[in-house]
């Protein structure tokens, strides 16, 4: 099988967030690109900004806040051998340069990050289980009616890191990386999306 990855709009992702990923949840996006095979689209994989803006200035300083982005959602219809990697490798090639990409595993989906192993990211650890305020209609935390008393969990979370430029520019985002670069986690539950 050959695939083909190309940039696609914002429409293109919505039947892949809204029907497919756990999430039901539509990401800030900036970037999105699509896997194709004879024609027809198959998965797709967006980056966005990310929903802290501590995160920004938090990866690599604040001389570099600006580069970074959030790959926040891949969805896969039929998630067959190798789909999800040659999806992420090809979009990265496919971004605007430079940049340093954050993503996630969700732990309470059983993610451990395989994706991003098999595409070269950094693990920079995990974060820690916690609660935030309860948001309007199922929308992310940040959209809430201010009332601190409802609270909803929020999973511990496996982090990811990749940098996309030049070798230089590689050097000076992992020199200036503000989290530990560490092992891979293992023990994958459900690898079928990220």
């Amino acid at each position: 099988m050959t695939y083909e990855v190309s940039q696609i709009t914002y429409q293109d992702t919505k039947p892949f967030i809204l029907d497919i990923h756990y999430a039901h949840r539509m990401p800030s996006i900036s970037y999105a690109y699509g896997l194709f095979l004879n024609g027809e689209l198959e998965g797709i994989v967006s980056y966005g900004s990310p929903a802290s803006p501590w995160l920004c200035k938090g990866i690599a300083g604040e001389q570099y806040k600006k580069e970074v982005i959030e790959l926040n959602r891949l969805v896969l219809k039929n998630n067959r051998k190798n789909e999800a990697s040659v999806l992420v490798s090809k979009s990265l090639t496919l971004l605007p340069k430079p940049k340093i990409v954050v993503s996630y595993a969700d732990t309470a989906q059983g993610h451990t990050g395989y994706i991003y192993q098999a595409t070269n990211f950094y693990f920079t650890g995990t974060t820690k289980p916690r609660t935030d305020i309860a948001s309007l209609n199922g929308k992310h935390s940040r959209h809430h009616d201010g009332d601190k008393s409802k609270r909803v969990a929020r999973s511990a979370k496996h982090r990811y890191v990749f940098f996309v430029g030049s070798k230089t520019q590689k050097k000076k985002y992992l020199k200036n990386l503000r989290y530990k670069i560490s092992s891979y986690p293992k023990k994958e539950i459900n690898p079928s999306y990220c």
